[in-house]
Order: C-alpha cells, then structure tokens, then sequence
C-alpha cells in the first residue's frame, strides 16, 4: 500500500480543488492510502469527506504558498503520518516540510500565464529553477503550456510530467428536460453559447460580447450566457446594455451546477488571454459533444483541435469569435462532425479515469511501487 498525503492551500473550490476532488473519486483504493491536507475551515473538505478520505486541517495554511508556521505544522504531521509521496497544489510550505522529512515529492503546476522576467531571466531565473528543482522529485504539468512556463523559469524539463486533467462525464438530457431548461434561460430556439469563467480581464469576455454585436448586426438569432463573478461584472453589465444586447447576452452570476448549461449551449466559448491551463469546462463540454471556439493560449490548444472538435482563433480576435460561431451555428453536417469528434477525444484523453491513472503512475514511480504490482 503506498501512502499519500495531498496538501492544499485553497480555501475555496477552485480548479485545483475540483482536480483533487476528481482523483479522490477514482483511486485504486487497494493500492493507495489517501489522505488530504488543508486549511481549517475549507470548502473543500466536506467534499474530501464525501470521497470517504480522511481530511487534516490546519490553521497557517490558508491562501499562502510560504508559511514558515505551517511548515513546522505539515513537519509534524508528516513525520506522523509517514506517507511515501506529499503531493503539492499551490504550497511550498507542504514541499519544504516533506523535503525536511525526506518523504518523495511532487507538486502540480495548475496554471499557465507569461512568467514575469523576475523568474524568467538572469539570477531570479536561476534561483526559482534552483528552489523547484530542490524542492519536487517530479512536477505534473496541467498543459504543455505549463510545462513551458515551467522550464522558462529554470526548472528541468525531465522533472515534468504532462498529465492533462480529466472530468467525469456528463448526463446528457432527454429532450423534455432539454426543453425545460432552455425555457429556463429563455432561449426557445436560439443557438447558444456559453461562456463559463471568472469575471476577470484576461478571461476575454469583453470579446464574446463584441461577437454578440457582430453577429446581431449580421441578423442571427441567438443567445449567449455568461456564467461567473468576479472583478469585471459591472463593466461588463455596462458593456452589454451600452450596446442594447440585453436580449442576446445574458450575465447568470455564480452557476454552481453547470451540467444544465452544457446541456442547452450548442457551443462553448473560451476568450482567455492571459491565464488558461487545461478548462475542466471545455472537458465536460466535449463530453457531451458540444464543440467550442477558443483561443490559441495557453492549454487551450491542448484541448481543441482547429476544424476537428472546435476552432482555435488568435486572441483578442471578436471578429474570428463571429465568424467561426455564425459557421458552427449554420452548418449542421459541421456541427454533427465536430460533435461526434468531441466525444471521440474526449473519451480517450480526457476522463477522470485517464487522468487519474497517470497520476497512480507518478506516485508508484516515487514510491517504488511498494505494493509490486505492475498493472
């Protein structure tokens, strides 16, 4: 049995934390013994909880990667707890514990942004390469995009796993429930798209509402729904009713079950410039065969594949959104093809059960494979 402890610092469920949570639900429970570290009072632990994994919580933990206090907490416990692998997400307290104990490590990079020349360049490149390589025995990147984020920072290439995340799949709806929820969102007939992700200027949204006054003007009936909060939600209020595009965009706030929304969209629309790894939400989109137009940054590239299950366009580009959905919305032998191969990638890349065997992979690596199995 190979023992891991999963350290994170979130408070909230966020992407790491719905990462954490999809490995909790699929582990081999006869290989691994699992438990999971956070901070007192997290969101995610009743959630941990309901994976039926033992959750420890501690109190300098919370939002902050370097905690000198939580290094000796995390110290103590490991030494406890004697896990063969500590796996990070957003703690070096956690990696500089586990190190002090000698315990196998692995941290996972879940995010992909332009690292600052800080890190990237000269001394600051050095020294970030030198803490991360000392710090982590391997490191799962989320996307190709992190890995190089990564390796432009000074870490070493062969410490670097690239393991795409991975989502349950899910229920499709019979028509009747369709119809229901689309009745729900006011869209009888429309076409919709669907755009779900924080309410931040480097998510693009100010270009899915450009699209949306493009394809007005070109006389298409439609319906585009924005779900999520966040720092930008005003402007983006003033935006829409600026350009009198009430009846086509629709602003949901906080959508904590999107299963609906991915039901009823036709497409799904991904705008991000400036922070994008692997979209859990592009994974459970094409899992129900919708295709999505997004842009060529970060792991969106990852995901889509430009004419096969979606189109990829340059970012900052309203037009090319216009265009390539008013294609989609037209062409019906397109959509179907697209769909199908949505599905087709989706079930051999992206299912939690392909994400977290990659992971088991990792761990058994670190660990030596102590349980001698060699499935």
């Amino acid at each position: 049995m190979i023992k891991v402890v999963e350290v994170s610092s979130d408070s909230n469920i966020g992407g790491a934390g719905k990462c954490i949570l999809t490995f909790l639900k699929n582990f081999d429970r006869e290989k691994f013994e699992v438990c999971v570290v956070l901070p007192r009072g997290s969101l995610l632990k009743p959630e941990v909880e309901n994976c039926k994994v033992k959750v420890f919580e501690l109190d300098n933990l919370a939002e902050k990667s370097l905690d000198f206090k939580a290094v000796s907490e995390l110290r103590r416990l490991f030494k406890r707890l004697k896990p063969d692998v500590v796996h990070t997400h957003a703690s070096m307290s956690a990696r500089l514990a586990a190190k002090q104990c000698k315990i196998k490590t692995v941290y996972t990079r879940h995010s992909v942004f332009p690292p600052p020349a800080s890190i990237s360049k000269g001394i600051g490149k050095m020294i970030n390469g030198f803490v991360n390589n000392h710090t982590a025995d391997r490191i799962i990147a989320v996307a190709e995009a992190a890995k190089d984020n990564l390796t432009a920072t000074g870490v070493c290439a062969d410490k670097i796993d690239v393991i795409l995340n991975g989502v349950d799949a899910l229920k499709p709806y019979d028509a009747q429930h369709l119809a229901e929820t689309r009745k729900k969102y006011a869209a009888a007939d429309e076409k919709i798209a669907v755009m779900a992700a924080r309410l931040n200027v480097v998510k693009g949204h100010r270009y899915f509402i450009e699209a949306a006054k493009l394809l007005r003007d070109r006389g298409h009936k439609f319906k585009f729904l924005i779900a999520g909060t966040g720092d930008t939600e005003a402007e983006l209020k003033s935006r829409i009713a600026a350009e009198g595009l009430e009846e086509y965009v629709a602003m949901l706030g906080f959508v904590e079950d999107v299963e609906p929304l991915m039901n009823i969209m036709d497409v799904q629309v991904n705008c991000s410039f400036g922070t994008e790894a692997t979209s859990l939400a592009l994974l459970e989109g094409m899992s129900l065969g919708k295709p999505a137009v997004v842009t060529d940054f970060g792991g969106n590239p990852g995901v889509i594949s430009d004419g096969e299950n979606g189109f990829l366009i340059p970012t900052h580009d309203a037009e090319g959104l216009a265009d390539r959905l008013e294609l989609l919305f037209g062409d019906e032998t397109l959509y179907n093809e697209m769909s199908e191969k949505c599905k087709k990638i989706y079930n051999e890349r992206f299912t939690s059960e392909v994400n977290t065997r990659a992971i088991e992979k990792v761990y058994a690596e670190l660990a030596g494979d102590k349980t001698g199995r060699n499935d």
